[in-house]
């Protein structure tokens, strides 16, 4: 019953071409794209002749002649399409952590006078390291308030808050927020808000313009597949980007970076969000990475997304009863993005046997197992592979292998 079901569902999946865009390993099930992307097939050739012609013969001629000055807009444009932002909005370019840090200062330098900063207690750590700086260099009160809160609070006290920082998407169990709602609420008490779509970019459609978003930053990694280290990306409305007030204010960001003056003037538009010198063969994969989205929209994305997240609980209802495992990922496809989370006292090693057959997903501590789908590469049949998998190692005990009990660095 579920092999005709996921033959039948990938047989009409519109998506079901985009798949060899990607080098996928033979007989491995990749469920850890909300982690690492799979390998776009047009990123070796483009770093090839990144590396190759660009650098090794045009040398450092390449910052004109092979538009590298350009590129961390050229790549932003290409990454606003992808989350609902009109052109010079965004720039591509240093980490997740450098642009959260330097957009969430600047962000709440725009509302003086306010002293609480909102996140929320669920969010990447990251973000909350970085809110706790933010926080204590502004001499702000940093709250932490889950997002489902958040809109009370802001209607109960929302004149002191300057800036709300939440993702759209829970990093653990794949609960997804309304973001409309919560930066209408913001905007309502004069706050901001700063979004981190780590979990959303390339995923699920994502309308910062429609929504009247004031700041948001995501990695190039996990659904943009730009490959391990990519660059990340900031996103400043256009209304926000005379008063972009940034802490860390390198010379690519200068008004006349070649002037080398000895005192910091911001440049145009998105422009001055830039920091230093990018990354460059880092961030030419990461364009290179985007084209996997050509011809495809977002719409269709999350139709298949919710399509494949579905399909793993019906398969997890029906194969894991009784096995210890409880779904904790939200069943109303409203209210979830792009992966499942299941519960089970066991979570390392059973991810780790279920690695070891060719199924990779994730765990986080201390015990959730994380399977994400990436829309233009995972099948169906994917994941019943997966979760059939899962049970006859649940029920075998192979998990229990010493082999699988020693964790590594990176789990």
């Amino acid at each position: 019953m579920l092999t005709e079901r996921a033959a039948a569902l990938d047989a009409a999946d519109p998506l079901a071409h985009v798949r060899s865009r990607f080098l996928l390993p033979e007989g491995v099930v990749y469920l850890d794209g909300n982690s690492l992307g799979a390998l776009p097939a047009a990123v070796p050739a483009a770093v090839e002749d990144a590396v190759h012609r660009q650098w090794g013969t045009d040398l450092i001629r390449s910052w004109n002649a092979n538009g590298w000055w350009e590129a961390p807009a050229r790549t932003g444009d290409a990454v606003g399409r992808l989350i609902g932002a009109a052109p010079g909005q965004v720039v591509a370019g240093d980490s997740t952590s450098v642009q959260l840090f330097n957009t969430l200062l600047a962000a709440a330098r725009l509302r003086p006078g306010r002293r609480l900063l909102l996140t929320d207690p669920d969010h990447f750590p990251t973000d909350q390291y970085i809110a706790d700086s933010v926080g204590r260099l502004l001499g702000l009160d940093v709250r932490r308030v889950p997002a489902r809160e958040a809109g009370a609070v802001l209607a109960a006290e929302g004149a002191d808050v300057a800036v709300a920082a939440y993702a759209p998407v829970d990093y653990r169990t794949g609960e997804l927020y309304d973001m409309a709602a919560l930066t209408a609420a913001a905007h309502a008490a004069g706050a901001l808000v700063h979004w981190d779509l780590c979990h959303a970019a390339g995923a699920l459609p994502v309308e910062l313009d429609a929504i009247g978003a004031d700041f948001a930053v995501g990695c190039g990694y996990k659904y943009l597949s730009g490959g391990p280290g990519a660059p990340a990306f900031a996103y400043v409305a256009a209304r926000h980007q005379d008063g972009f007030d940034q802490p860390l204010t390198g010379w690519h960001g200068h008004a006349a970076p070649f002037a080398m003056s000895g005192t910091y003037a911001p440049g145009p538009g998105i422009g001055r969000a830039r920091i230093g010198t990018p990354a460059l063969l880092s961030l030419l994969a990461l364009e290179a990475a985007l084209t996997a989205f050509d011809g495809v929209g977002t719409t269709e994305v999350r139709r298949k997304s919710l399509s494949l997240s579905g399909f793993f609980q019906e398969c997890a209802d029906a194969l894991l009863d009784g096995l210890g495992f409880t779904s904790v990922t939200p069943r109303d496809p409203a209210r979830r993005g792009s992966q499942v989370a299941l519960r089970h006292p066991e979570a390392y090693p059973l991810v780790a046997a279920l690695t070891a057959r060719g199924v990779i997903g994730d765990m986080r501590a201390p015990d959730l197992l994380r399977f994400g789908f990436n829309a233009l590469y995972v099948s169906h049949a994917d994941v019943l592979r997966a979760v059939e998998e899962l049970r006859d190692v649940a029920l075998s005990g192979a998990h229990r292998s010493p082999e699988f009990q020693e964790r590594p660095t990176v789990t």
